[in-house]
Formats: C-alpha cells, structure tokens, sequence
C-alpha cells in the first residue's frame, strides 16, 4: 500500500515529491511510468486497488487529454482518491480539469514545501470524503432515460435534444448526457460545437462494455456541464453497431447519470426502436405541417401495436406558426394526443443552431427559450407536479 501514486516522466519532479512526503508526511510514494497511461486503463485501475492511495498526482512531462481521461475514470472508481495535476494554471484548463474530477492543480515550479502543503490538503480532503462515504452510503439508481423522437426528418429533432440536454445540465450538472442514435448523419456534435475525439462505436466496443468506468472516458464534455457521444463520422460504421449494443449501452449510461438525453434518426430504424424499449420517457417532435403530423401519428399507431411506448410522453410542436393553415386543435385531433409544448418559429434558435451553442446554453431572451425551458421544467423532479400534466397550448 502506497498513501501517493504519482505518474510522471520527469525525475526531477518526483524528486521534489519525495523529498516534500519524507519531510513530514506520512506513508510511501509508489511511482508508475508515464506509458501506462497509453495502454488499457484497466492496468492503471487494478495498481490503484493494489496501492489504495489517498493521493493520485499527475505530473509533468504527460499529455493533458490522457491525464484527464483516466482523472474521469478514477473519480468514479474511486471517488475518495484526491487527483492533482500538475500543470501550468490557467482557467480554460482549470475548467477541464474540475469537470474531469482534478480536486487540484500545482505548479510545476513549485518548491518543495508548497508540494507538501498541497499533499497535506490533499489527504485531508481523502479522509473527508472517506468519512462522508462510510457516512451516508448511496444507492444505485437508474437515471432517468429521455429519448427525442420523429417519424419525419428535418423537424428540428436535433435542437429540442440538445437543448433539453443543456437545460437538463443547469438542473443536474455533470449528471446528463446526450447520446447522438442518428448514426449516419447525426448532429449532435455540430448542435454543441463539439469536434469529439471518441463516438458511439468506440462506447459499444472492448472493454467500455464491460466497464462503465472506462465507457465515461469515451463521452466528450461539454462546457454547459453536460456529457455528449456523438455518432459516428463515417457513415458507414452505424452498420458495425447492433441492437444489443444500444441496449447495453444505454442500460450502462442509466447507471452513471440521472438524466440520459438520447437522440435518434427520424423513422423507426433499430437503433431507435432499440431506444425506445430503454426510454423511461418519449418526446415526439413534430412541425406544423400536415406529413409530419401524419407521420408522428402512423409512428405512434405502430409503437402502441409493438406494445413500445414508454410510459411517460411529451409532445412537442415545433416552428410553430399562426399562418399554416393549422391549428392546434387540427393536430391534436389527428395525433389523438394533445400537445404539450409549442416552440414557435424563431430567428433566434436557427442563430444559435448556426453557432453550435443550444439556446439555453446563453439564455437568449425569446420566446423560444421559454418554451424549452418550459420542456425541461416537465422532468425536474423536485417541482411539484402540475395539476395537468397535459395542457392545451397556444401558438401565437
């Protein structure tokens, strides 16, 4: 057992560090070399069970991106180890390293005393955390699954999804993410701005299917405080992903998340039939015209002959607009379903899309972002719930 791991090609620094522990700490350093962070995370995983330590420190001489994809997979394995990065501070990677779980960051000039003040805090915080888990054990608990529907395409599917992802984010940061199912032509990562170095294939593929901790190190993060992964980016590989992937997939990102926003293809296609049986909630999305209203109506028909629709349903109206030559009433009538939220038609939301920043990521004041907050508001689970949980609304 070692009290402090630390990773690190330069032996000046672990010089430093060892001098900072025997000069007033408690416990042995246990130094791996900085290629282990190349390899399976498993490797990693199992010497850090073996050592039990109180501190893990990165130091420096190893690349940023591999330092905080194990810092994600290590704060959910081992949630009392307090992770420090040693790295020059600035806020863009400061902000990288908190969601990643890094409890701190240290200087690589820093002197030897300032290192051993900062394992001080660090074992501190360790026997914290500790204490707070023997404490108050927690359960469990499946997240809440969200699927995002359309028989048809081009009904701004895609933009409800990641704006309900980010709204979700600002309710539960850190605790959402958002699965791109459109495995041929998802957009998911253009929606967020997001050039991911991972995607769906690599989260149903190897060890992440056996390991939900190496599966988190696969989701990009995004700056809202949410998760995302994004589809494919050929679209011929949406053939080398099954149905049973999907499912484990899903059942796997439920454990580790209270809200999964999963966006899908518009039909009926496996991956999101595969879905749906997951969803604990269904949002159909339909524009004011009449072959997506008919198409979201022949949807539903043959979900509820599968026997496949989900408890809970929400149905959303997008672009919504007085001149259509619909009503409301028009289409409630052929749904047989009344709708909940009306997203009219707005500049603002083909603005935000263009940029790749959601809506309610930047609270553009418009009435559009009322009615997408009002869609995130129907799954905080803290409010009380309404009267009607399904209103008449009213385009305006």
């Amino acid at each position: 057992m070692s009290r402090f791991v630390l990773i690190t090609p330069s032996s000046d620094f672990e010089q430093k560090l060892r001098l900072a522990v025997a000069g007033g700490l408690q416990g042995h350093v246990k130094s791996l070399p900085a290629s282990v962070l190349g390899g399976d995370p498993s490797s990693v995983l199992d010497q850090l069970a073996l050592e039990q330590p109180e501190v893990l420190v990165f130091g420096p001489g190893i690349a940023l991106e591999d330092a905080l994809r194990l810092a994600i997979i290590v704060d959910v394995k081992f949630p009392e180890v307090s992770v420090v990065l040693v790295h020059e501070d600035h806020p863009e990677i400061a902000l990288q390293a908190m969601r990643a779980g890094v409890r701190d960051i240290l200087t690589p000039l820093a002197d030897v005393a300032s290192i051993r003040a900062q394992l001080e805090r660090a074992c501190q915080a360790f026997a914290t955390r500790q204490r707070t888990e023997t404490q108050l054990p927690r359960k469990k608990q499946n997240g809440r699954v969200i699927g995002v529907f359309s028989p048809k395409g081009g009904v701004g599917k895609t933009t409800i999804a990641t704006n309900l992802a980010v709204g979700l984010g600002k309710m539960a940061p850190m605790s959402v993410v958002i699965v791109d199912l459109d495995l041929q032509f998802g957009d998911v990562g253009t929606g967020l701005y997001l050039n991911p170095e991972y995607s769906v294939l690599d989260a149903v593929s190897g060890a992440a299917t056996q390991d939900s901790m190496v599966l988190k190190a696969f989701l990009t993060p995004h700056s809202s405080g949410i998760y995302a992964l994004c589809g494919p980016r050929n679209p011929a590989d949406a053939d080398r992903i099954s149905s049973e992937q999907i499912t484990r997939l899903i059942q796997q990102l439920a454990l580790e998340f209270r809200f999964v926003v999963v966006d899908t293809g518009p039909g009926l296609t496996e991956p999101s039939l595969a879905a749906l049986e997951q969803c604990t909630d269904a949002v159909w999305v339909t524009a004011m015209d009449v072959p997506s209203v008919r198409g979201l109506r022949t949807g539903l028909d043959v979900l509820n002959q599968l026997n496949l629709m989900p408890k809970a349903r929400h149905v959303v109206l997008n672009f919504a607009d007085t001149k259509t030559g619909l009503s409301v009433q028009d289409i409630e009538a052929t749904l047989m379903a009344p709708v909940d939220i009306s997203v009219p038609r707005s500049r603002a939301i083909t603005m935000a899309t263009n940029r790749g920043v959601p809506l309610l990521q930047d609270r553009v004041r418009d009435p559009a972002t009322k009615s997408m907050t009002d869609l995130v508001e129907r799954f905080d689970e803290r409010a009380a719930p309404p009267r009607k949980l399904h209103r008449r609304v009213v385009v305006r």
